[in-house]
């Protein structure tokens, strides 16, 4: 599938984040984290997720070397809640009203969803953490930005606490979100980033991403987190090659 053909199909699948399994998840072949249909045989398992196997710029990454850059900063406006959440079979996930944005340099992107990952996907030198949330953004040329949140455990957020404690314990269709579940408190202060071209995480790993994690952890209880591993222990796609890219850091 050629890149515009996938911005296409992409085009469709944002404008109903809820339409498939995970937001931007290929319909049809049935995939997961373990087993026969885990990560190493994703591109065998459907014609359109052949990237996932065949291509170069390919997410997540183990983080190490990086190059100093003047980047733009993060400008995030987002709502204070969240419109639905669902249990859509492979993480729990939030999907956002119309109106939550993000500007980077001459680029706004809208705010479709956030959903987590337990371990992290992105490591830092090597390292993992017990989680990562990722905030999906789209713009109006189909360009994605993901904006990535490392979460390590230590002091409570109430925020978080709040997601694990409604979210639905069986895969089913979005119902309403807590309307006390505030998106921005699952960001740091300091908004210092790594940046890198990349893919989706999911099927069918396209590589339309611009990623932007986070440097700065944030702390979560760690009885929240094994509470969303009673439903999800492990749903993170095992590091990817980095092909020789080079990953920017903003400070």
């Amino acid at each position: 599938m050629d890149r515009r053909n996938v911005l296409k199909a992409l085009a469709g699948l944002v404008a109903c984040p809820v339409c498939t399994t995970s937001g931007f998840a290929a319909e049809g072949a049935h995939w997961s984290y373990e087993g026969a249909a885990g990560p190493a045989k994703w591109g065998d398992l459907d014609a359109a997720n052949k990237v996932c196997s065949i291509g170069s710029q390919q997410s997540p990454i183990d983080i190490g070397p990086t190059v100093r850059s003047q980047m733009p900063a993060l400008k995030l406006a987002w709502s204070k809640t969240a419109d639905t959440i669902v249990n859509n079979g492979h993480t729990i996930q939030l999907n956002f009203a119309e109106g939550s944005t993000l500007k980077l340099g001459d680029t706004s992107y809208k705010l479709l969803q956030v959903h987590f990952h337990r371990p992290s996907e992105h490591l830092i030198g090597g390292k993992n953490f017990p989680m990562e949330a990722h905030f999906v953004h789209r713009a109006d040329s189909g360009a994605l930005a993901v904006v990535g949140v490392l979460l390590a455990e230590g002091k409570a957020n109430p925020a978080f606490g709040k997601i694990v404690a409604t979210m639905p314990a069986k895969e089913g269709p979005a119902v309403k979100a807590d309307s006390t579940i505030n998106p921005n408190a699952l960001l740091p202060a300091k908004r210092s980033y790594y940046r890198y071209e990349g893919s989706l995480t999911t099927p069918p790993c396209s590589e339309v991403v611009d990623w932007l994690l986070l440097t700065t952890p944030m702390q979560v209880a760690a009885s929240d987190v094994a509470g969303f591993a009673k439903l999800y222990p492990m749903n993170a796609r095992p590091a990817q090659k980095d092909n020789r890219r080079f990953v920017l850091v903003a400070g």
